[in-house]
């Protein structure tokens, strides 16, 4: 499918680790033309980590994709009124952010800007990453799997032996499942 002028926001929160791969899948779909529009949690827009600076995150974000990074409810509520989006993707989504969705919380910018994008009946993409997706927030992935306009990119255990309960997404289908998503399908296997 070409994703030449589909309007991706694309949700970014706190799980470090994966920005590297993230970013990396960002510029391939602005190499297929998709409109990139960045959207960042409070914690991936301003918290430093050992895999880099957040100052350094935002303007690679905004020199990939041309625009600006929303990063407060009030600059979400704008991007949604405009209905300019035509999928959500939410990658890496860390396991606080899958709990409010799953229990309809709207209280940052991304759950916000989710709220609004699915009264429109579009589709939501998930990238998990979480260290307890096979604990505690199983139950919250359970919920998210059983919606309608959610589909989860492939996903499995990070390090069975040392991290038994974590799940993280795999990059290399981000872009399918994107392509997928926006004919209403999950891509299969869900687990790999």
């Amino acid at each position: 499918m070409n994703l030449n002028g589909v309007q991706i926001g694309f949700a970014i929160t706190g799980s470090f680790y994966t920005f590297k791969n993230v970013i990396e899948e960002i510029e391939k779909l602005v190499k297929l033309e998709a409109n990139i529009i960045p959207i960042m949690s409070n914690t991936s827009y301003t918290v430093d980590s050992k895999y880099g600076k957040s100052e350094e995150l935002v303007k690679q974000l905004e020199h990939i994709t041309k625009n600006k990074v929303i990063h407060t409810i009030q600059e979400a509520e704008k991007l949604v009124h405009n209905n300019i989006m035509d999928i959500m993707v939410i990658a890496p989504a860390t396991s606080n952010t899958i709990a409010k969705i799953s229990n309809n919380i709207s209280d940052t910018t991304i759950t916000t800007t989710l709220k609004y994008h699915l009264r429109e009946k579009k589709p939501v993409v998930i990238g998990i990453a979480c260290n307890d997706g096979l604990s505690s927030s199983g139950e919250n992935i359970g919920r998210l799997l059983d919606r309608k306009n959610y589909y989860f990119v492939p996903f499995g255990q990070t390090n069975p032996i040392t991290k038994p309960c974590s799940l993280y997404f795999d990059p290399k289908y981000l872009i399918k499942t994107i392509q997928f998503a926006l004919n209403g399908e999950q891509l299969q296997p869900i687990l790999v």
